[in-house]
This record gives structure tokens, sequence and C-alpha cells, in this order.
């Protein structure tokens, strides 16, 4: 019984139905924790006008983009009790609960957006949505995050060494800070949502993001050094309530993927046409950028090899081997 009064309570706040005489109308309440000018934002918007296209309005989408309904962890326990439809947040922020995604966080896991994005439309991907229905979540498309690199305030990073006793943000994934304690970091997890100011007040020395996010949440104006570690490729994940999902009729389910998959490409091509232009833009409000030698980065590589043993312990290593075997296919 209480499983099923929490069910409707969820359903009832993540899904308002408004009715008049002559029609019944579905309103989606999405959360998103990028800023307004970054393309996951835009997909939002994509989506929001492919869906109410599709249902000739009998959805609407209110999108609450930027943070306007609290931080990635806040908005994924909104999902998860059904006060929201979904959210757009790194797969980071689903770890805890579905840790077979910590399977394509591996550091220095892929060579290229392409082939992340192969590996991720395939067969892992079939995984990992089955592990996220488990929980209770609907997925609904992977989009970039892409390519994370370093950054701080206290020396340029040139070299393994230069990774020592510094304090650095990341996500709460613990693949991502078993990484960085490999090379002789201090990470530190954190929401994305406090931490411009743990920067600003140099409680932190650094963290690590895409290019993308640095920019558009300003870092730069409270970090020096950029580097190009590129030492994981993240993912966006658009995750849904699946009792939420589920009470949709048929045919708005499938216009709701459909939407999604629109929106998903276009976020996919604009990210990778945008990537560089972000790192150029930071170099122009004045970060100094540091390119990472290919030797130095051999050597992170060595350093972090034993993560997926790690890994193992806690995740089916069968995924862990799927997930290998996909990337050197």
């Amino acid at each position: 019984m209480k499983q099923t009064l929490a069910s409707v309570l969820g359903l009832t706040l993540g899904l308002t139905f408004t009715v008049s005489a002559a029609s019944a109308q579905t309103v989606l309440r999405i959360a998103g924790n990028f800023p307004e000018e970054h393309t996951a934002t835009g997909a939002m918007e994509i989506f929001k006008e492919e869906v109410e296209s599709l249902t000739s309005g009998e959805i609407t989408v209110q999108n609450f983009p930027a943070m306007q309904l609290g931080g990635a962890s806040e908005n994924v326990d909104q999902v998860r009790s059904g006060a929201i439809f979904a959210v757009f947040t790194s797969i980071a922020y689903f770890t805890r609960s579905v840790p077979e995604l910590e399977a394509v966080s591996l550091p220095f896991l892929f060579d290229s957006r392409e082939k992340a994005f192969s590996v991720m439309d395939g067969e892992v991907g079939d995984v990992m949505d089955a592990a996220l229905l488990e929980e209770g979540f609907v997925n609904l498309g992977y989009m970039e995050l892409g390519f994370r690199h370093v950054t701080n305030s206290a020396r340029p990073i040139t070299s393994l060494e230069d990774f020592a006793g510094l304090d650095i943000r990341l996500q709460p994934n613990e693949v991502h800070l078993d990484t960085f304690r490999a090379i002789g970091a201090n990470p530190q997890p954190l929401d994305i949502s406090e931490l411009y100011s743990a920067l600003q007040q140099g409680v932190l020395d650094g963290q690590e993001n895409p290019y993308n996010i640095i920019y558009t949440r300003r870092f730069f104006e409270v970090q020096d050094y950029l580097s190009d570690s590129g030492h994981f490729f993240d993912f966006i994940n658009v995750v849904a309530n699946a009792d939420a999902f589920d009470a949709l009729s048929p045919e708005h389910q499938e216009a709701v993927r459909t939407a999604m998959r629109t929106a998903v490409e276009w976020q996919r091509a604009e990210a990778a046409k945008l990537d560089l232009e972000f790192r150029e833009k930071l170099i122009a409000e004045g970060m100094q950028y540091d390119p990472l030698p290919d030797a130095e980065r051999a050597r992170l590589r060595e350093a972090t090899m034993g993560i997926a043993e790690q890994l193992k312990e806690r995740v089916d290593p069968a995924v862990i081997d799927l997930v290998l075997s996909e990337v050197a296919g």
C-alpha cells in the first residue's frame, strides 16, 4: 500500500492534468542544471517545441533550466519522488543508485566523442537503461557533456606531479574520485551549485569540467590555469520518473521519445561544433592554457590503469568487460 500511495503521489506531482470542456492536457515539468546559453538548455527548448507539436498541444512542457529547481542532486531526488517529470544532468548524479554508469566513466576510456556515442548507442546503453529502470528511472537519451579538463589557481598542469596535493572538486562519482586519488590529488565531491563560491573563496584549488561548462559557469573568473587533460568523457542523460512516464498513453510516450531523439541529435552536433570555440573564449578571458604533453598523458593513463579492477568490486565485472570490449571493437 505504501508503494502504491507513493506512486500515486508521485504522479500527482510529476504530471499535471488540466481538463477543459474541449480537451485534457498533460503538463511535464523538467529541470535542467545547465546555464541558459548551454547546448543542453537549447535541447530542452527543442524538446518542448517538438513534443508539443507532435501531440497537438495535448502535452505541454514547463522547462526549468539553470538550476531553477535546485542543484543536480536535488533534481535527481525530485525525479525519483515524482515531484518533477524529468531532469537534464550529468550521469554522475545517478551513479550512487546506478553504479553501472561508472563503467562508462573510467579514465581515458574514450579517445573521441564518436567512439563514446557508438558505444553508448549500442548494447552498453541498453544495459545502462535497464539498470536505471530497476531504480525507477526511464532514460530518454544521452547527450554530450564532453571531455573533462582540469583548471586550478595554484599552478599550471603540465605533468603527473603537478596534480599532487591539489584540492580538486569532482562530481559525486566514485570512479572519478578514485582516479584523482590515484594521481595524487585530493578530490572533493561537491554539487555544481556550490562550486563557484568554493573556488572564489579559495576553499578549493580547482575543478574539472568540459570547456563549455568552465565558460558558461564563468569559472574563468575564479581560476587561473587551464589544461587539456581530457581525463574523462562525460555524458548528459535525460531521465524521467518511470511511473510518470508509464502513465502517459502509448502515443504520448512515443511522442516524448521522438521529440527527445530530435533534441539529442541537435545537442550532440552543436556541442561538438562549439567545443574548441569555448576553449578559445577561456583563453581570451585571460586563462593560461597549457597543453598536456603526450608523454605525461601516457603516464596518467598508466597511473590510473587499476581503476577498472577496483570498480569490479562494486559493479558486475561482466558490465565492465562489455564496456571495455565495445571500446576496443
